[in-house]
């Protein structure tokens, strides 16, 4: 039987889950006050905007984005709708559909970058120390090795 956490390891879990959450709460709404865009919409921009011809399958942003297809569907509904991405069948396989970064849409992710960082400087940056932020980068690269190993 595998074993458990004990108590002093329980509450470092708490405590790392409840701050990355308010983190990541303050980061959105950040985002959304200071230029309109949600978690989700900055991160499928991104995602454009780092993809050759800033097109991808939308299968293949699926998995960059970590989401559900249908989560993501539904979200490139919305902006689509605003403008901020287009869908477009594949050219090299008439089943799929590509999700292509509009005008629009790289125009608001560019006027977004700016104070979005500003946000992750005021909020995570400045709250460390450089030992922290270093040992912060570790865990998190450890983290996400155990989580996906290369082997897998």
């Amino acid at each position: 039987m595998p074993k458990l956490p004990n108590r002093e390891q329980l509450l470092v879990w708490r405590d790392f889950i409840e701050t990355t959450e308010a983190l990541h709460t303050r980061m959105g709404a950040r985002l959304q006050s200071d230029t309109g865009l949600s978690n989700g919409d900055y991160t499928v921009l991104l995602a454009l905007s780092e993809a050759p011809h800033n097109r991808v399958r939308s299968s293949e942003l699926a998995t960059l984005v970590g989401w559900e297809r249908s989560r993501l569907s539904h979200h490139l509904g919305r902006m689509e709708k605003r403008g901020l991405i287009r869908r477009e069948h594949c050219t090299t396989d008439s089943r799929g559909a590509e999700v292509v970064l509009s005008d629009t849409g790289a125009a608001t992710f560019h006027a977004a970058t700016r104070p979005h960082l500003r946000a992750i400087r005021e909020l995570f940056v400045d709250a460390l120390t450089p030992t922290q932020l270093a040992a912060a980068g570790e865990i998190a690269a450890a983290l996400r090795h155990h989580l996906n190993p290369p082997d897998a």
